[in-house]
């Protein structure tokens, strides 16, 4: 074949198709291998420096929060889904290293997502709730995003705390390991959305919860106006916020 052939062929070949869009569930993004390794690397390197439990059961816990927050405010099913995915994947950008892990995470979820076929406008909500989950540096900026925020932030519960030795806790592992029970409580009704905590007041002080968490706090009320809802904090029973 000479060359006026070749170019010939080529110029008349049908051009490639595009990738097939694929409406993604949570349990695809779990059984993806990549997703697996990077959540798992993220807890042994958070794991390394000191933190607490940034594993699979914190990212299935905040994954299942968000969407039932918007599922009880009677958001469409897609957007669950989508709360769920960007719950599941909110701290992925652990991997690479702590500080703005939510930026990193954001584009290394963008990057799977898209391999896995995910339509761009649903990545670019994905991404904006995950890239927007830290109270330093974020905001709820769609109804997929507030959820995430109001779901990470309630996870605070004393299997999380990986320290053996209660005599070396710090602040954040006393404060952690003080609370027996905490549950996210939505009442469509009263647009209301409630963190109800049980702590252990011998353990820790209830003022240093706040030391710690106050500006999640705050950051959970912004998030909670977002959706039309007020937030409000519940200890030992007595409503604090």
């Amino acid at each position: 074949m000479d060359d006026k052939a070749r170019i010939s062929e080529i110029k008349e070949a049908p051009p490639a198709a595009p990738a097939q869009l694929k409406l993604l569930t949570l349990e695809e993004i779990r059984r993806d291998p990549e997703v697996e390794a990077f959540i798992a690397k993220a807890d042994a390197y958070t794991a390394a420096i000191g933190y607490t439990e940034h594993g699979f059961r914190h990212a299935n816990l905040v994954a299942s929060i968000a969407m039932n927050i918007l599922k009880r405010l009677g958001y469409e099913e897609r957007q669950t889904q989508l709360a769920a995915i960007a719950g599941y994947l909110h701290d992925i950008g652990n991997v690479v290293g702590r500080i703005n892990h939510e930026h990193t995470g954001a584009l290394l979820a963008g990057r799977i997502l898209e391999r896995l076929g995910m339509d761009p406008a649903e990545r670019a909500i994905v991404m904006g709730a995950i890239g927007n989950h830290e109270e330093d540096t974020g905001d709820p900026v769609s109804p997929v995003g507030a959820a995430v925020i109001l779901a990470d932030k309630s996870d605070v519960h004393r299997t999380r705390v990986r320290n053996p030795d209660p005599t070396t806790f710090d602040i954040h592992d006393r404060v952690n390991y003080a609370v027996e029970h905490s549950f996210l409580r939505v009442d469509e009704i009263a647009r209301a959305i409630t963190l109800e905590l049980a702590i252990n007041t011998e353990i820790s002080k209830v003022m240093e919860y706040f030391e710690i968490f106050l500006s999640r706090m705050v950051m959970c009320r912004r998030a909670a106006q977002f959706l039309g809802c007020d937030f409000k904090l519940q200890i030992n029973g007595v409503k604090l916020l």
